[in-house]
Parts: structure tokens; sequence; C-alpha cells
């Protein structure tokens, strides 16, 4: 792991391989180990980048106000790897969007992952019930009954846990758990959206892949969905037998639409 020191903090990340640069996002109380099952592979062809997000993993906790997608933007500059394609998923898809808002000239092409931008929409009872019981686990300093109800969203409304692959939940559960131990704290301070971010997006001119899992929530597919209509050049896909993280439960399918989606991007100039 490398460190690169950021505004009031530190983010740790990973390079593979050579050639065009993509950066991969993981999602929210996850960390860069989510993207195992696509860096082998990405790495044959590309120059691979897996940070950490601040609050995640190995980067530091973040005790002052701070946005991810300027830490992507000090990490591609620094790393000299920009203008790069992002990969994310759930909370590093809005991170993904953000940075193209905020840093076009950084960015080349975009994948989000069950989630639009870092302003989600959500309506679902299921969903809006889950997230109620996120904030009474979260105020009642209930870790466990937190880590619980996060990981029913890698089920998703259709399915249990015990319908998924037990390697997937287990990976997981220990990501989940690391980043509770480990950075979950009364005065640490959450990331700042980019405001106005929906109607923003006709900004991106860069293509955008929405991937979904066909088993993830109906908020999360209708928000990757937008987030592809709402821009100059977006396609979507559905993946079957997933639902929030696709790339665990299916990634020969990931893969492949990952593979047609960065075969179809050109190379620009640095």
């Amino acid at each position: 792991m490398n460190t690169l020191q950021v505004a009031n903090g530190t983010l740790h990340y990973a390079v593979y391989g050579t050639g065009p640069p993509v950066l991969l996002l993981h999602g929210g109380g996850l960390d860069g180990r989510m993207w195992d099952p696509q860096v082998p592979e990405l790495a044959q062809t590309h120059c691979v980048v897996v940070p950490d997000a601040r609050g995640h993993g190995h980067s530091s906790t973040p005790f002052a106000p701070f946005r991810h997608c300027d830490d992507v933007a000090v990490l591609i500059r620094h790393l000299d790897a920009g203008p790069a394609i992002l990969i994310g998923l759930s909370m590093g898809a809005g991170t993904a969007l953000d940075t193209a808002l905020e840093h076009p000239d950084l960015v080349r092409g975009v994948v989000v992952v069950g989630a639009g931008t870092s302003e989600p929409d959500f309506e679902d009872p299921w969903v809006l019930d889950l997230l109620d019981t996120w904030r009474r686990t979260a105020a009642a300093g209930d870790a466990e009954g937190w880590i619980e109800a996060f990981m029913l969203f890698a089920a998703g409304p259709k399915r249990r846990l015990e319908d998924m692959d037990d390697d997937v939940v287990r990976h997981l559960r220990q990501m989940v758990t690391r980043t509770v131990a480990n950075h979950v704290r009364p005065d640490a301070a959450a990331p700042e959206a980019v405001p106005d971010s929906w109607s923003r997006l006709a900004e991106i001119q860069v293509p955008v892949l929405a991937l979904s899992g066909a088993l993830d929530t109906p908020d999360n597919i209708r928000m990757a969905a937008r987030a592809a209509d709402s821009v100059t050049d977006g396609r979507t896909a559905l993946i079957r037998g997933a639902a929030h993280y696709p790339n665990l439960e299916q990634p020969a399918a990931f893969n492949a639409e990952l593979q047609a989606f960065l075969g179809s991007i050109p190379l620009r100039p640095v």
C-alpha cells in the first residue's frame, strides 16, 4: 500500500499493472478489497489504482470537512494519471460522478454501479425502513445491529443472506466490520456531496456506463439508469443473479461489461 497526504488526512492506495489508468472506487463501509475479482484481469491491460476512501480501510478517519471527489483528484494528479476512467460502486459511484463534474479534465469515462450521484433519492419502503434502522442503531451505539442492517443491502429486497454465496457474505462482513471498528467515531466528519449534482449531470461529456444488479433495490437501479440518461453519452446494463454488489456475485458477467466499455473509449492525449 502507498500513502498520500491529502487535506487533513491520508489516503492509502495500491497500483497494479501498466497502461491507461483506471481507478476503482469502493462502496461505503467497505474498502478496496471489494474489487479483488476485477483487479487481476484489468491489470493485464490497464494501470489499476485502488484507493481506500477516507474513513475506510487503511486511510485516515476524517475529522474535518472533505469531499471524496477532491481526494480522487489529488490522487490522479499525484500519479500523473489523468484523464482516467473511474469505476465506482454505491458511494464510489457518487464519487466518480462528482469527480467528473468538479474535475472534468481528469476523467475520460465513468462506470457507476448500483447508484447515481452523491445525493441519493430513496423512496422505496424497504430501503427507507432499512435506513431508519441504520439511524436507530447508530444513535444507540449498536455496532452489530448497524452491520446486520448494512448486510441486508447485499442480499437486496428479494432474497436473504442465506441465498448468497457464503464467501461473498464473509468478504463483505469482514470489510464492514473492520470499517466500523477502525473508523466509526462520534466526532468523525461525514463526506460532503457536490450540490445540485443531478441537475448538473448534463455537463458530463465523457461516456458513462450504469451497471446494476438485477436483484438490487428499485431505487438503486432507477438512480443508476437516471445517471446514464442524464449525460450526453450514457448506457445501461443489468447483471443477472446479483444485487448491490454484482462485481462480487457475478464477476465474470461484470468483468465482461467492463471490458466492453473500456474497449469502446478511445484514448485521449494527456
